[in-house]
């Protein structure tokens, strides 16, 4: 019995470091201003919503990426700086601000685990 919970604790340590990995490397794409590799993280379908838009509901994952990398390439996005980052339930959020130019934006992604990936289920840019 204990080497069956040392074993389920070493398995969902595993995962957890995957999930980080996941989440450090949509920060990185975020503070690089990279949308192409941040769109790689998108579950098939998403809620967008940019600012001065209307907010798009289960949008593809193909359209949500041109969304978005319209919106960096037109607001010269090179940088994130993080606020929050927290997990509830099997749910991530991670908070921060995106900055282009002379403007910053409020950004908030709503993640979930799939499979072994992270899918980004919801993105908001205000």
């Amino acid at each position: 019995m204990k080497r069956m919970l040392l074993l389920a604790g070493v398995v969902l340590s595993l995962l957890s470091f995957r999930v980080s990995g996941d989440a450090d490397t949509i920060i990185s794409a975020l503070k690089d201003g990279n949308a192409e590799q941040l769109s790689q993280y998108f579950d098939n379908m998403l809620d967008v919503k940019l600012p001065e838009k209307d907010e798009i509901k289960n949008v593809g994952k193909n359209q949500a990426g041109i969304a978005v990398k319209g919106f960096f390439a037109d607001n010269h996005i090179k940088g994130f700086e993080a606020t929050s980052q927290r997990e509830i339930s099997g749910t991530m959020y991670l908070t921060g601000k995106l900055t282009g130019g002379s403007k910053s934006y409020n950004i908030t992604l709503m993640m979930k685990n799939k499979g072994d990936k992270t899918a980004i289920m919801t993105l908001r840019i205000n």
